[in-house]
């Protein structure tokens, strides 16, 4: 199997076993990132299985084309969200998938390239981009801040970063903006601490400052609520959705879509027989999440916070 430094894939035997994979499997990756839980895929489901591969950021397409070039049609690749999962899905193998792979969150290559944004870097090459995809027109994470009133700031940081201080730092940025706009990582870095954020506490808080921005610049959190109910209609019976998180945002989210979508009727106690029809889409396969060893956590540290979520389809009622 091809190396590459692009990407580390988090807790990848996991997330192979419970794929489930078998020869000829048509499995899709929402997330494609460096292609390197999609490399092992394509390997477990030789001689005649199918990749279709989804990301947002076209560098992430790119450098997954050079790296998956060698199983040749058994590929298929698409810029795109997995917001367009079902309709990709149903173009590439209308006959329904055996699993689907979310990947959530940054990827290793994205938060190495200063000039993405995405890493908290004190260098004076990181803009306050943030974008996954920037060949298109969107929204910038400098833009949000030099535009948000102080009360739209205030609830991002807060829904999206969970941030102690939310208001302190909103009423910064926009005392802040007044003289200076806020154009690099390093000018939002030296503000928050300026403005006495996060003091006295082991994590630094430019980790959910980012967070929160990240989020809201690419619209995450509904673009993952519309992927997993995407995932719930696409995959065939005996199917599996498997999702790896890293904040409690996106974690909760999974929780309950899976929870939900695994249960059956919803009518009152009182009622005698079940009128709403409803039944269980699928079974969760991990009662608990998995989570990644001490070893791994030791040779890849960004593994620290993945939990592993996965399901599986039942027969369509």
């Amino acid at each position: 199997m091809a190396t590459t430094s692009y990407h580390e894939p988090v807790l990848l035997d996991e997330t192979l076993a419970q794929l489930d994979l078998k020869p000829g499997a048509v499995i899709l990756d929402g997330t494609l990132g460096g292609a390197g839980h999609a490399e092992a895929i394509l390997e477990r489901t030789a001689p005649d299985g199918l990749l279709i591969g989804l990301d947002l950021d076209p560098d992430a397409i790119r450098e997954a084309g050079r790296r998956l070039a060698v199983y040749g049609d058994r590929v298929r690749l698409v810029q795109a969200s997995f917001r367009q999962l079902e309709r990709i899905a149903r173009e590439e193998n209308p006959s329904g998938l055996d699993g689907v792979l979310l990947d959530l969150g940054v990827s290793s290559h994205q938060l190495d390239r200063p000039e993405r944004g995405f890493r908290f870097s004190p260098g004076p090459a990181s803009p306050l981009d943030m974008r996954m995809d920037r060949e298109h027109e969107g929204v910038t994470a400098a833009r949000l801040l030099a535009t948000l009133s102080a009360a739209d700031l205030e609830r991002m940081f807060s829904e999206y970063g969970e941030l102690p201080g939310a208001r302190r730092l909103a009423r910064a940025i926009v005392q802040h903006r007044e003289t200076a706009p806020l154009a690099t990582a390093r000018d939002l870095i030296e503000l928050i601490q300026g403005a006495g954020i996060g003091h006295g506490r082991s994590h630094n808080p430019a980790t959910l400052v980012f967070q929160a921005l990240r989020i809201a610049v690419n619209d995450e959190l509904a673009a993952l609520e519309e992927g997993l109910e995407a995932a719930f209609r696409v995959l065939r019976p005996g199917g599996r959705l498997v999702v790896l998180t890293y904040h409690s945002l996106e974690d909760r989210i999974v929780k309950r879509a899976i929870r939900s979508a695994a249960k059956g009727c919803v009518c009152p106690p009182s009622f005698p027989v079940c009128r709403c029809g409803r039944k269980p889409r699928v079974v969760l396969a991990t009662r608990r999440p998995i989570e990644p060893s001490a070893r791994e956590i030791e040779s890849n540290p960004r593994a620290r916070s993945a939990r592993l979520r996965s399901a599986i389809r039942l027969e369509a009622s």
